[in-house]
């Protein structure tokens, strides 16, 4: 019979091998559970991780970069960021085909692991004023660690969790990724709204107190090491990698080539990527420094309706997620794309003058709610595109490309604009992304019905 065996470290052309059975033993639901589970919390602490820089930037960012503006100060440490996001793509590109090569479970041990390295980097370094600097050099390097790991564990973990979860439930079961993102930056939040509130002044946040957080994330790295030691590989990834071992004759091509057989898949990634995570970025990372910054609210009180609204965004991904796996994807990702097009501009400019923090949180939580239509299902649609020997990689690099390139820059341009006196071009910024993402979502078809997963 003929056999498809490409992947292996980039793919593999179509070569006739004997028909042997797979000596693969499927998972049990245990399995599953503990499968999905683990990745999840590893994916969870990695985020921790990640958000933490976003929520205490209003606190370190003058111990790396003093300056008598406070504006100037944070822009210059979300340049920082900016960069770490561009490192994002090379961590898609080298972990995807480490995860197409070595396995899915290899590849997010080691990004877990390059996360931890980054962490206690950030939190163990210097300032300015001690080591001059060497201080924003060492966080900018931890900062292309940290980049490196997150565009390695996207793709992943979101093909580990939608080749693992049962058929008909994959909605479900891999809407957990993006709530382990969510509870990741919840956790950060929640971590900082403690310190707050409760054990540290501002000025102790100020000076010291801001590293706590960075190292609590390197010791709960550990933890995620250590479960992803115990996770078994997908069966998907193991009866192909079977297969590639059994094949004779099997000739070796680049990743960029078996991607490229997939160029539509890789555009779609793209696209249906491009608003989701701005408005992501914009509407749950920036938001607590827009209500500081343009709203006039007190750190401590932009702080809490982030945790708050976070949480509720939270507990929406497995109930959109579920309804994915009933009506299908495309209508959650129409549905963000028609309100996020036609509602950022209002919704901004209408936070930015209240004063209410309860209006504040119910108008936050309304935007998180729309834009939790588009994360819970980006995992298994974009999943669903791929087959198995290109799954990670095809899905890690155009994800990685779009989100550093849009995302990353969310940040840096809301304060921009804002310095310039133009804040509003940032809404119609994001508005504009969002726009380009509904093209694609009318574009696309409905993956649920075009599982490539099912074929693997």
């Amino acid at each position: 019979m003929t056999q498809d065996v490409r992947g292996n470290a980039g793919g593999y052309a179509p070569v006739r091998a004997e028909g042997r059975p797979h000596a693969v033993v499927d998972m049990n639901m245990r399995q599953r559970v503990w499968g999905i589970f683990s990745g999840s919390i590893g994916n969870l602490i990695e985020y921790y991780d990640w958000f933490v820089y976003v929520g205490l930037e209003i606190y370190f960012s003058r111990e790396f970069f003093p300056a008598g503006d406070e504006t100037v100060s944070l822009l210059r440490t979300a340049a920082v960021f900016a960069i770490g996001f561009l490192a994002r793509p090379v961590g898609g590109w080298v972990l995807g085909i480490y995860a197409d090569r070595r396995g899915r479970r290899a590849a997010l041990l080691l990004s877990v692991s390059m996360m931890c390295f980054g962490s206690l980097m950030i939190g163990l370094t210097p300032g300015y004023q001690t080591i001059g600097i060497a201080a924003p050099v060492i966080l900018l390097v931890a900062r292309i660690l940290q980049g490196l790991s997150i565009g390695g564990e996207g793709g992943s973990a979101a093909a580990y969790l939608s080749e693992t979860a049962p058929k008909g439930q994959r909605g479900f079961y891999s809407s957990f990724l993006y709530t382990t993102i969510s509870l990741g930056q919840l956790l950060a939040m929640g971590t900082l709204v403690l310190m707050q509130q409760f054990f540290l002044t501002q000025a102790q946040l100020q000076s010291w107190g801001w590293r706590i957080p960075f190292l609590i994330g390197a010791l709960i790295s550990l933890v995620g090491i250590l479960l992803r030691r115990n996770m078994k590989e997908t069966e998907s990834f193991e009866k192909h990698a079977k297969g590639v071992k059994g094949a004779k004759g099997a000739r070796k091509v680049s990743a960029i080539r078996e991607a490229l057989r997939h160029k539509k898949a890789c555009w779609m990634v793209f696209g249906l990527t491009l608003g989701g995570s701005v408005g992501n970025y914009a509407y749950a990372a920036y938001m607590q420094k827009f209500l500081v910054n343009s709203a006039g609210m007190a750190k401590s009180t932009a702080s809490l309706i982030s945790v708050l609204s976070l949480i509720g965004f939270t507990v929406l991904q497995p109930v959109y997620g579920a309804l994915s796996d009933r009506i299908g994807r495309r209508p959650l990702l129409l549905t963000f794309g028609v309100l996020g097009t036609f509602g950022t501009v209002p919704l901004f400019t209408f936070l930015k003058g209240t004063q209410s923090p309860w209006v504040a949180f119910v108008v936050v939580m309304a935007a998180l709610a729309v834009v939790a239509m588009y994360s819970s299902v980006s995992t298994i649609t974009k999943a669903e595109l791929f087959p198995v020997e290109v799954r990670t990689f095809g899905l890690a690099v155009p994800y990685a490309i779009s989100v550093s390139v849009f995302s990353g820059t969310v940040e840096y341009i809301a304060l921009w604009t804002k310095k310039s006196g133009h804040e509003n071009w940032f809404f119609w910024y994001v508005s504009a992304c969002i726009c380009a993402s509904l093209i694609c979502y009318l574009w696309m078809p409905e993956t649920k019905k075009t599982s490539l997963i099912d074929r693997d």
